[in-house]
């Protein structure tokens, strides 16, 4: 063979095996949208395509208040159906008192967007605008703080509500290197591979903070014996092989073995009190749903971790969603439109 052919094959050859390798990383990696979050306490993560398509049964729209109503025709887009991706990340405050209250929040957002006419809306409302890396970073007053917005892809918006701009030229620096599969935060490198494959949200960090009153946890207004600043690892993935089941996960990451079994000890009273304090309130959808994942908890300890698990079946989530026809004409309007 040619010595000239030779090398070309060599060279096509090493070009196709990076390739390759890059594919894997990249397969392996998270999603962009959380890729591009800056350094935070907790990050969330929540796919709705597949959830969407997962409780999609023909719903009416909700009621909209006018102000979000305003928007959509504004701007064309509408969240509660546009929106397929969003990645937040979670900053604890050293103010709890302050204007963010404990927890401020830096996110990016996929989905259906028309660029043109939400950069018109941003523009008539921003009190303020930023050139950073070739972007422009909206400034719009909400309450007492600010709201710093910039799109930076055709189906990409990134937003942060911290008290420095910080966060998002973080979110728009990183976008300049998004190619790369492993350019994220601390957060993920560190915790995104014990994420379950397939799920279709998940948190890792301190995501207890939006939840946490005086320290503590509350759900489903039970107060759970674990600190706000826990290092926890949620998930949502299907329940395999349990056709439209989903496993709940919940992860928290002790200091020690000995604080694991604590904690272990501890959630497993409350659990059982829980199921006691159940079975006599009435039917309804929320306290099914309490009480199914009740039902289905298990908490175990696996060396310094403590893990909850439980399984959400295709009948309570059949329950969850209405059909069309049982819609009330004007239903109330969820807290995420307002």
């Amino acid at each position: 063979m040619h010595r000239r052919t030779r090398r070309t094959l060599l060279i096509v050859a090493a070009v196709l095996a990076f390739l390759a390798v890059a594919v894997f990383l990249r397969s392996k990696a998270p999603p962009e949208a959380a890729r591009l979050l800056p350094e935070s306490d907790g990050i969330l993560y929540v796919n709705f395509k597949p959830i969407r398509a997962f409780l999609h049964k023909g719903m009416k729209p909700p009621q909209r208040v006018s102000e979000y109503q305003q928007f959509v025709d504004a701007t064309g887009i509408d969240w509660e159906q546009d929106l397929d991706q969003a990645a937040i990340a979670l900053h604890r405050m050293a103010d709890p008192n302050g204007p963010n209250g404990p927890v401020a929040y830096s996110m990016v957002l996929v989905g259906k967007i028309d660029g043109k006419r939400l950069n018109t809306w941003l523009d008539a409302h921003a009190t303020s605008r930023e050139s950073y890396a070739g972007k422009t970073v909206f400034s719009i007053p909400s309450e007492d703080r600010t709201v710093r917005i910039a799109q930076i892809g055709y189906d990409m918006v990134a937003i942060s509500n911290t008290p420095t701009p910080e966060q998002i030229h973080s979110i728009l620096d990183r976008h300049s290197t998004a190619a790369w599969p492993f350019a994220d935060s601390t957060l993920l490198r560190r915790h995104y591979h014990d994420v379950p494959l397939l799920s279709l949200a998940w948190g890792i960090g301190q995501i207890g903070l939006p939840f946490s009153e005086k320290g503590a946890i509350s759900v489903f207004g039970l107060s759970l014996p674990l600190a706000d600043d826990s290092t926890i690892v949620a998930s949502v993935a299907p329940a395999l092989p349990m056709a439209g089941s989903l496993r709940l996960k919940v992860e928290e990451i002790a200091p020690t073995e000995n604080v694991a079994a604590s904690q272990t000890a501890a959630l497993l009273m409350l659990v059982t009190l829980a199921r006691g304090f159940t079975v006599p309130l009435a039917q309804n959808t929320a306290n099914n749903t309490l009480k199914e994942l009740l039902k289905t908890a298990e908490v175990t300890q696996h060396r310094e971790r403590v893990v909850v698990t439980a399984t959400v079946t295709p009948s309570l989530l059949g329950a969850m969603v209405p059909d069309e026809n049982s819609l009330p004409e004007t239903p109330a309007t969820p807290a995420a439109s307002k």
